[in-house]
């Protein structure tokens, strides 16, 4: 009887001893579930300086890259939100990667200019390098993806303060890319001019070198990274031409690309098309971020 109990004993300490394991692993994290943070601030100057982040499940420092999505709205207005709807199904395609989709201080015409949402841009980054411990994710390889004033923000950083070579690949939505060519060509003048002057400061004839460096056109060059262009031919804010040329100097330099129009479609699109533009995307950034 004494033996039996004792038998008994250890096969109920073993059980537990392997239940215990078991409730450890759970514990410690052997998966890494996803994580979803709104609102975190990148930056204390202003409120608008913060932005979502989108992790992965399974994520991990090795081999969770990440992509950086900028919004647009005349780089005065728009919100990050211009994207929510749209969030699951591009997370859903990526898969392994990080999201992070940026607010940045709107443009004021004064104490808030391009240099100062680029140097938001810069700042932003540099949190999520530091957080990359944290987060569990490699923050070597980057995508920037920008929609109309916020494609020439990504555009600027990726070709202009990519001095690392971080930056891997480059998601165009109808960006500007020749600020001076905006103001004196635009076929819109009264409309476009304001919005110009309130972010950059001044005219071209003014402030010419805020012009030239507040353009991205200007800083392809060879070692800049892979980029996808999207536009559509009936674009009457963000004229197809400015992504025409940007295509041409990528040409030039011998930069991978890829250029996708959409015949009608004016600045922004729904349905199929946008289906299509995130498809395209989403193998455009595997293929050089990996």
């Amino acid at each position: 009887m004494k033996k039996l109990k004792q038998t008994i004993l250890l096969i109920s300490i073993t059980i537990l001893f392997f239940a215990c394991k078991k409730n450890d692993s759970v514990i410690t994290g052997n998966t890494v579930p996803e994580l979803i943070l709104t609102d975190v601030a990148y930056a204390s100057i202003s409120t608008q300086q913060k932005m979502d982040v989108y992790l992965p499940a399974d994520r991990s420092t090795a081999t969770t890259y990440a992509v950086v999505m900028i919004h647009g709205g005349s780089w005065s207005g728009g919100d990050k939100s211009d994207f929510n709807t749209n969030i699951p199904e591009l997370r859903q395609l990526l898969g392994n990667y990080a999201v992070f989709n940026l607010n940045y201080r709107l443009a004021n015409g004064s104490s808030i200019l391009l240099q100062q949402q680029t140097d938001d841009i810069n700042t932003a980054l540099d949190f999520i390098t530091s957080k990359a411990s944290d987060y569990k994710i490699n923050t070597s390889k980057l995508a920037f993806m920008g929609a109309s004033a916020g494609a020439h923000l990504a555009l600027l950083k990726s070709y202009k303060f990519n001095t690392d070579a971080r930056i891997k690949a480059i998601v165009d939505l109808f960006g500007p890319t020749d600020m001076a060519w905006m103001y004196n060509s635009h076929p819109i003048p009264s409309i476009t001019q304001p919005i110009i002057v309130n972010v950059i400061g001044g005219t071209p004839t003014t402030n010419a070198t805020n012009y030239t460096n507040g353009s991205p056109i200007n800083f392809v060059t060879a070692a800049s990274p892979p980029t996808i262009i999207f536009h559509g031919t009936s674009d009457l804010v963000v004229p197809i031409s400015e992504s025409s040329k940007l295509q041409a100097k990528l040409l030039l330099n011998g930069v991978a690309n890829q250029y996708v129009t959409y015949a009608g479609e004016q600045h922004g699109w729904t349905g199929a098309n946008l289906t299509d533009t995130y498809n395209k995307a989403v193998v455009f950034i595997k293929n050089y971020v990996k």
